[in-house]
């Protein structure tokens, strides 16, 4: 593995989670939820006018939400936001840096779902929350103080999730989606792709994925359900338009670029960037890499056109 081409910001986050497995030599969905909320509890996250958490009605009980207004006079389009964490881990206050900064950028409001997370809760449950939040999430847009505009966004399983609202609102009819923002996504990956070969441990191992999806998915059999990997789809034509970022030393890199190239294939209008010399999970490290939120202005850059903010 040449990591030379690694920044070094990047390369010290490396460091530092290394250092973390060796005190947690197995997985544990506990103890990475444990960890989570330490590393959250480390950022020093920037103030967005208003935040506002609550609960909405999903298909397997109340979902927490957490809401954020930026500045200025209503409304606002909305972005509905799934956080990464393998469907394992994650939640409000992992992202909660990260959606800030969104809010800020975009002007968007941002509605950072909690859905049910494995193993406790396998698939389909996190896809059936995703659906129902963005369901919601359109159904009261104004009340959110939103201008009807809606965009779905994540960040690794979020990005996947994210994608899964998208396709289905496509299929269903509605909601209308106006952008799909995919933060390196944990879509159309395999076990023999040279991302997840060449980068082996580095923040992710084949083992790694390999319990994600067992804890998630159970069954190879919903592996191929397109509401689990989209890029199962046969057809992606008519989904919304897609902002699809990948990082040059990430295992998920080559999934990412072969779902921005089935959307592409079928007629989708989608912008690929690559930060080459970043990792996986970079952009929710607000607080130790700088590029974090260059990446999240890049992104929120996309929303703000496609949404009007």
């Amino acid at each position: 593995m040449d990591t030379d081409e690694l920044h070094p910001q990047a390369a010290a986050a490396v460091e530092r989670q290394q250092r973390v497995q060796q005190l947690v030599p197995t997985r544990s969905a506990r103890l990475l939820r444990v960890f989570s909320r330490l590393e959250a509890w480390r950022r020093d996250p920037p103030p967005v006018a208003q935040v506002v958490d609550r609960t909405i009605p999903g298909p397997g009980g109340e979902i927490p939400i957490r809401v954020y207004r930026p500045g200025g006079e209503t409304p606002f389009p909305t972005v509905v936001f799934f956080h990464g964490g393998g469907f394992v881990s994650g939640g409000l206050e992992s992202h909660d840096a990260l959606c800030r900064y969104l809010t800020r950028e975009s002007g968007c409001v941002v509605v950072s779902v909690d859905y049910r997370l494995a193993p406790e809760h396998p698939f389909p449950a996190a896809a059936e929350d995703a659906i129902a939040a963005t369901e919601w999430a359109a159904e009261h847009t104004r009340a959110l103080g939103g201008t009807g505009k809606l965009a779905v966004a994540g960040d690794s399983a979020g990005g996947n999730l994210a994608a899964v609202a998208a396709l289905a609102a496509r299929d269903r009819g509605e909601p209308e989606k106006a952008y799909q923002a995919l933060i390196y996504p944990g879509v159309g990956v395999d076990r023999d792709q040279e991302s997840v070969r060449e980068y082996d441990g580095l923040v992710l191992s084949e083992d790694d994925l390999e319990w994600f999806n067992e804890c998630y998915y159970g069954s190879e059999l919903h592996r191929h359900n397109p509401y689990a990997d989209p890029i199962a789809a046969c057809d992606l034509s008519g989904v919304a338009p897609a902002t699809v970022l990948t990082a040059g030393f990430d295992p998920l890199r080559d999934g990412g670029v072969a779902y921005a190239e089935r959307l592409q294939e079928d007629g989708v209008d989608v912008r690929h960037v690559e930060y080459e010399d970043m990792i996986h999970g970079f952009v929710a490290s607000t607080d130790a890499i700088d590029r974090a939120t260059e990446a999240i202005a890049d992104v929120a850059a996309d929303l703000r056109d496609a949404l009007g903010a």
